[in-house]
């Protein structure tokens, strides 16, 4: 929903003291395909009406949730999310469990012959021994390079062999529940939230979210997909997350922030067994002019929703739980 009395932000950034090495180009081009691959199949699937992270869970056979590696417990997180997501609903499988071929070896198992699996993506930095040798030569500082990696997983149900506490199904959280843990993460956060008026927003500036009463939508259960996303919007102040929340109305800059608090109501909703069908459509030509112009816009868009969904579970889980993958 909107956001508004945006403020500039003004924070100086630290200058570094030392030089930097020319960074080598080379391998940039072979990770730019990977990019254009996935965020191809989000535009494909935005061009049609349907939206990736609002996943129509009824119609599947798997319990709403975050997909998780079966093996370590670890959830996966930002694009990944998306793409197990929509092949656990476009092939109706059961769970939200998956692992890497050798991994089904080693938990007693096996990947069946024939079976497809999902490509998923690791990101990360590095700084090539020779650049390093480089840069202590010349007493500059190394630029890290990034990359893309793929790999392959598989659903728990396309396996055989397995032990039983991998693929046994998982409780489905009762519809009686989800309310009140949905109300006990927005008390929890200690946000200022104002129930009142005909909007939704979230007020940067003055650091509130407001909210409609719930009587006011359709659906009950989207008052806490809507609350969530505002949430979202909040984690983004400069006192917790900081991300730029200073484009006006229409910009680029706000449909990215506008695409990250959809995604962390969406990752948030799913943790917690909610299920909304609220979809911010008057959205999408801005998401498709992002995602059009920039091909990694959506991998970052995901790594900050789920940066932002793991703030807000913080408070309905302030143990903590396992690192991401």
């Amino acid at each position: 929903m909107a956001r508004d009395d945006r403020p500039r932000r003004g924070a100086a950034k630290a200058v570094r003291s030392s030089r930097r090495c020319a960074a080598d180009a080379g391998g940039a081009r072979a990770q730019t395909s990977l990019y254009e691959e996935v965020t191809g199949k989000v535009i494909a699937e935005l061009e049609a009406g349907r939206f990736p992270w609002v996943q129509p869970w009824d119609s599947g056979s798997a319990a709403i949730g975050m997909p998780t590696n079966a093996a370590t417990t670890r959830p996966y997180s930002g694009i990944n999310i998306l793409l197990l997501w929509s092949a656990v609903i476009a092939r109706g499988y059961p769970r939200q469990s998956w692992l890497t071929f050798r991994q089904a070896l080693a938990a007693g198992g096996n990947v069946r012959k024939g079976e497809a699996g999902v490509a998923v993506y690791y990101a990360d930095r590095f700084i090539p021994a020779a650049d390093k040798a480089r840069a202590e030569q010349e007493g500059c500082e190394a630029a890290a390079i990034p990359f893309l990696k793929r790999f392959t997983l598989f659903n728990v149900a396309q396996c055989d062999g397995l032990r039983d506490a991998l693929v046994g199904q998982p409780p489905r959280v009762d519809e009686c529940e989800k309310v009140p843990a949905a109300e006990a993460l927005i008390a929890a956060t200690g946000a200022d939230f104002r129930v009142a008026g005909p909007q939704a927003f979230y007020s940067p500036a003055q650091d509130f979210v407001a909210v409609p009463p719930q009587s006011a939508f359709f659906d009950p259960v989207n008052y806490y997909r809507t609350a969530l996303h505002e949430l979202g919007h909040w984690t983004g102040h400069e006192t917790r997350l900081n991300r730029d929340q200073s484009g006006p109305f229409g910009s680029q800059a706000y449909a990215r922030e506008e695409l990250v608090a959809e995604l962390a109501a969406a990752f948030t909703c799913a943790s917690l067994g909610i299920r909304p069908t609220v979809r911010h459509a008057d959205y999408l030509g801005a998401w498709l002019a992002v995602l059009r112009a920039d091909n990694r816009a959506i991998f970052k868009a995901a790594r900050l929703a789920s940066q932002a969904a793991d703030y807000l579970l913080a408070f309905h889980n302030p143990i903590g739980g396992e690192a991401k993958q």
